[in-house]
């Protein structure tokens, strides 16, 4: 499934709720589905920095695919997280740096967050394909 498919999967999923306390709660019950991130990936290093709370992430490289991991000590953004690692999770690091994240726009996020909130979601976008390019320039450099 492409990062178009995973994204209008999730706009079909979000388009169910009228009122954005629902989706506030949908965004509290995917949290619950992302699997704990291991703890010593619970440090200063994997901290993302412009959040409000506090929100960890951390990626590998298996098999030329880039996987994360992620945990968050407030469960709206930890749904968030979980939002965007249903999209970026599994793919390239050149598939990653290609996608644009259009499912935020759609599904009335970005309007619906405060303003730290918005700029907590954008540095955890930015972290993750930093992660993608990190990759990306080692591949390149042959040290996969």
């Amino acid at each position: 499934m492409t990062t178009d498919h995973v994204q209008e999967q999730i706009i079909d999923d979000f388009s169910v709720f009228d009122e954005w306390l629902d989706k506030y709660n949908y965004l509290i019950e995917l949290s619950r589905e992302l699997p704990a991130i291991d703890e010593r990936h619970r440090t200063e290093q994997y901290l993302i920095k412009g959040c409000q709370s506090r929100v960890w992430v951390d990626a590998e490289l298996r098999d030329g695919r880039v996987y994360f991991a992620a945990d968050s000590d407030a469960i709206i953004t930890k749904g968030i997280i979980a939002l965007l690692i249903k999209v970026l999770n599994g793919r390239t690091p050149q598939e990653i740096i290609d996608t644009e994240l259009y499912f935020i726009d759609r599904i009335g996020l970005s309007e619906n967050l405060s303003p730290t909130r918005s700029n907590g979601l954008l540095a955890m976008i930015r972290q993750m394909k930093m992660y993608a390019v990190a990759f990306a320039a080692r591949e390149e450099g042959g040290a996969a």
